[in-house]
């Protein structure tokens, strides 16, 4: 099950409901990423970045989502899962506000994370969203980072 969509999501909610569409599972597995204060295109060497204002993600409607649930049907066929849950937000967002949920249920604990971890490298690097950080000094498009598109090589078989 996936959803675009502007509003927040309620992680124990979507915890919840995952176990109970998945009751045989012995591992549930949940990511949520959050919006940062502060952004660098390829190091973790931050000083000197400016403080995240605001991040605005856009997508293009029907074919975001219509990609997002191809990366869920990729995952299914790979892992042997009982359920996966993606939401991926839109619209304008905060530092400390929550951009995506992955999560994964399957009756061992390395398909889940496996799994989540594979949605989100697909997710980062494929799916059709973009994200305008504004800050105190500039407003830019934030470009794809090497390191994303470097992490989908180890799931090519």
């Amino acid at each position: 099950m996936i959803s675009v969509q502007t509003e927040d999501f309620d992680v124990e909610a979507e915890y919840a409901a995952l176990r109970h569409r998945a009751s045989d599972a012995g591992a549930i597995v949940l990511f949520t990423g959050l919006v940062r204060e502060l952004y660098d295109t390829e190091s973790d060497d931050l000083e000197g970045s400016d403080k995240t204002e605001r991040l605005f993600l856009e997508h293009y409607p029907g074919m975001t989502e219509k990609q997002v649930e191809s990366i869920s049907q990729q995952a299914l066929k790979r892992w042997p899962l009982l359920g996966v849950r993606i939401i991926h937000r839109i619209g304008e967002l905060y530092p400390g506000d929550k951009i995506v949920l992955v999560a994964t249920a399957s009756r061992h604990r390395q398909a889940a994370f496996e799994s989540a971890d594979f949605i989100m490298d697909f997710l980062k690097s494929r799916a059709p969203f973009w994200k305008k950080q504004t800050s105190l000094s500039e407003s830019r498009w934030i470009e794809s980072r090497r390191s994303d598109t470097d992490a989908l090589k180890r799931w090519q078989e």
